[in-house]
């Protein structure tokens, strides 16, 4: 299995830095990423070096598996699973441990980032993602249209950043585009391209006419873009719920 990107970046970057081989720098980055972990009978909160935000808690691990994060922390370790990559950490999870199948996904991010192999909104392949929601008040057709219908997209989209409403003007307005496709259970959805990145918009019904917009971006390639798209999202998804709460 491949390691993450992030891996290999800092590898280089010490062998860059020491003048050392790749695999000299290799091993000693890898020495230094598999600090042992003092189990610990009653959490009092996780260490910087257990954090789990946007994966699994320690306490919900326990819930659901028997056994704390310092505990599967340590089979990791022992398996090298810093070397072996996310899937084969997983797969040692769900396969070799009985844990279930979104936990052991859950719980190997949790892993990779406290043993710094991926930082906070980094994907195992090294690239960044962000999501943002929005709930507005619309039908879903109503919400479908204020997207599609060129003269309402264009008066929420002069509130939000000219980039992002270039983009997703142009990306609507293609020919090639297939538009929102609506599954049988009335969710929505929408994917498209904004340069090297991906961007996907999910619909989402909810009771009392209202309506979940939430957008996935992906394949950022560096983590300060992640704070840059959030922001312009929610700009964006500020002046579509204006529109339609009026």
């Amino acid at each position: 299995m491949t390691r993450a990107r992030a891996l290999k970046q800092v590898i280089r970057d010490r062998a860059a830095r020491t003048g050392e081989r790749y695999t000299a720098a290799r091993r000693h980055v890898l020495a230094n990423l598999r600090p042992r972990l003092a189990v610990v009978d009653k959490p009092k909160g996780l260490s910087p070096q257990v954090s789990s935000k946007g994966s699994v808690s320690d306490a919900k691990s326990r819930e659901k598996t028997g056994h704390g994060l310092d505990h599967w922390f340590a089979v990791l370790d022992r398996f090298g699973a810093v070397e072996k990559g996310h899937t084969a950490a997983a797969r040692h999870l769900y396969d070799g441990h009985k844990v279930p199948g979104w936990y052991s996904q859950g719980i190997t991010v949790a892993y990779e980032r406290a043993r710094g192999v991926r930082a906070v909104n980094q994907r195992c392949d090294g690239e960044y993602e962000v999501s943002v929601s929005k709930v507005v008040t619309a039908t879903m057709a109503g919400a479908i249209k204020a997207f599609t219908d060129t003269r309402r997209r264009t008066r929420w989209l002069a509130g939000a950043d000219t980039a992002l409403a270039k983009v997703l003007s142009a990306a609507i307005k293609s020919p090639a585009s297939k538009g929102f496709v609506v599954r049988a259970d009335g969710q929505a959805r929408y994917r498209y391209k904004w340069d090297d990145t991906s961007v996907q918009l999910d619909l989402l019904p909810k009771s009392g006419g209202k309506v979940s917009v939430v957008v996935q971006h992906t394949k950022l390639a560096q983590s300060e873009m992640v704070e840059q798209r959030r922001a312009q999202w929610k700009v964006a998804f500020g002046a579509l719920a204006a529109q339609l709460n009026r």
